[in-house]
C-alpha cells in the first residue's frame, strides 16, 4: 500500500509543480526554485543533464527526483531535488490526509 501511495503522490506532486510554475500563486515554489538554480548552478551541470547551457525552465522541472518523504506516516511532505547533490534546496509538496496538495514551497 505505502509504495503505491508514494508513487501516486509523487506523480501528483510533479504534475502540480509543473502546472504551478510561472503562476502568481507559485512565487515562492517552483518558479523561485528554477530561477534560483538557473542563476546559481554552473552551465556545465545543465549541459551535462539537459544538453544546454541555458535550459528551458520547464526542462529543469523534468529533472526533479523524489529526495525524501516525511511527516504523518511519511506521506505528508514530499521533497524533490535536482540529481547529483548539486543543491541543498528542495521543492517541498505538502499533502493533506486525503491526498490533496496544500502547498508547494522551496525550502533548504
Amino acid at each position: 500500500m505505502a509504495d503505491s501511495e508514494i508513487e501516486k503522490r509523487t506523480k501528483l506532486a510533479l504534475d502540480a509543480i509543473k502546472k504551478a510554475y510561472g503562476t502568481e500563486e507559485d512565487e515562492f515554489g517552483a518558479t523561485l526554485y528554477v530561477k534560483h538554480h538557473l542563476e546559481e548552478i554552473e552551465e556545465s551541470y545543465w549541459l551535462e543533464k539537459l544538453g544546454s547551457k541555458k535550459p528551458d525552465p520547464l526542462s529543469v522541472l523534468e529533472l526533479l527526483e523524489l529526495g525524501s518523504t516525511w511527516g504523518d506516516d511519511d506521506m505528508e511532505h514530499f521533497d524533490f531535488t535536482l540529481p547529483g547533490e548539486i543543491t541543498n534546496y528542495v521543492l517541498s509538496v505538502h499533502f493533506a490526509d486525503d491526498g490533496e496538495i496544500l502547498s508547494i514551497e522551496m525550502e533548504s
